[in-house]
């Protein structure tokens, strides 16, 4: 190699070996605490999944069958469990859709409407502030009836819309239909 070759040639100073090793050892951080962070991200949303799934399916309503109550759009958070009581609301799945409905009747209970919609399980009547209109509604159903062992009696709030146990068609629920009981409300929120 010539002189002036070697002349142009230049070696870095300290300071920016230094500034240099410094950068490249901000990236690896950085690049670290960023794939980090990804995978924390991506556990947390598989956990949320698996706890949804699992334990707390969200739904939203669509339609008014549940009536002062619940809104078309309203966003619930449901507990899966195998025990319930009367005037709980669950969802239940039937046809590939899931209804949105209230507990009326358990197994063995006897279940009686009249034509003002009034509502009477084993013999007492039914107090229902939850009902803003009594009415026999959409009903095919022969009364009184006995809710059978493993499966419940449901009604919706709304009873001149709603289509429920009143209908041959859903009648008594079984108990493996119910995906969940009403937990809370997301949304909107305060509702």
């Amino acid at each position: 190699m010539s002189r002036r070759n070697r002349q142009q040639v230049s070696l870095p100073s300290p300071e920016q070996v230094s500034r240099a090793y410094q950068q490249d050892q901000y990236r690896k951080r950085y690049k670290r605490a960023f794939i980090s962070t990804l995978s924390v991200l991506a556990v947390i949303a598989a956990v949320a999944v698996l706890v949804s799934t699992l334990f707390l399916p969200v739904i939203q309503v669509s339609g008014n069958s549940m009536e002062p109550t619940l809104s078309d759009g309203d966003v619930l958070v449901l507990l899966k469990s195998k025990s319930y009581e009367r005037s709980q609301l669950c969802c239940i799945s039937w046809q590939n859709k899931m209804l949105l409905k209230r507990v009326i009747g358990l197994p063995g209970d006897v279940v009686s409407i009249d034509t003002e919609g009034n509502v009477t399980v084993n013999g007492v009547l039914l107090d229902e502030p939850y009902v803003s209109d009594k009415t026999l509604g959409e009903c095919d159903v022969t009364f009184p009836c006995q809710v059978p062992e493993g499966k419940v009696f449901v009604l919706g709030d709304h009873r001149s819309t709603s289509i429920d146990s009143r209908s041959s068609e859903i009648g008594c629920v079984d108990q493996d239909q119910i995906v969940g009981f009403v937990l809370f409300q997301v949304w909107p929120i305060g509702g």
